[in-house]
């Protein structure tokens, strides 16, 4: 696989769906990926593969030369991993890459025998409406308690 050119990073400011900067007339991206989420969570994905790149720390979904979708995170150093934020390009919302990214991201938590602290509330989110992975948040540390959905 080649190396994208321009490497997308997740604290861009996403123009709404009218091309306004911010979302100020329409949904925000994290309420766009929540929707996802929680409409659609066992939703077949879009085809991608995903790649966790340690050195910068973050879990990136890809198709061909593009990252469409990222989620950031910290070593905390304790077998654990503090998940940040999870952003998905415009143009790949809504089309399950947000549930299947959280989803495998957190099957190799599993894998690797770890837990997560949780900072993004569209995980916490994915995790409420997906009680099986549950167990991984670390009870010492499970950051954000609830997700931004009420249902």
């Amino acid at each position: 696989m080649t190396e994208p050119t321009e490497r997308t990073r997740y604290a861009i400011e996403h123009p709404d769906e009218a091309g306004h900067p911010g979302g100020k007339g329409t949904l925000s991206q994290d309420q766009v990926v929540l929707d996802e989420v929680i409409d659609h969570p066992h939703a077949p994905a879009f085809d991608f593969h995903v790649v966790n790149d340690e050195k910068t720390g973050i879990y990136e979904a890809i198709v061909g030369d593009t990252e469409i979708a990222g989620l950031p995170y910290n070593e905390a150093g304790d077998g654990r991993l503090v998940l940040m934020a999870t952003s998905v390009l415009p143009e790949y919302r809504r089309q399950g890459v947000a549930t299947e990214l959280i989803r495998r991201v957190l099957d190799d938590v599993r894998t690797r025998g770890m837990t997560v602290t949780i900072t993004c509330p569209i995980v916490r989110t994915f995790i409420e409406h997906n009680p099986e992975y549950a167990d991984l948040i670390d009870p010492q540390h499970p950051g954000a308690t609830t997700g931004t959905h009420q249902s």
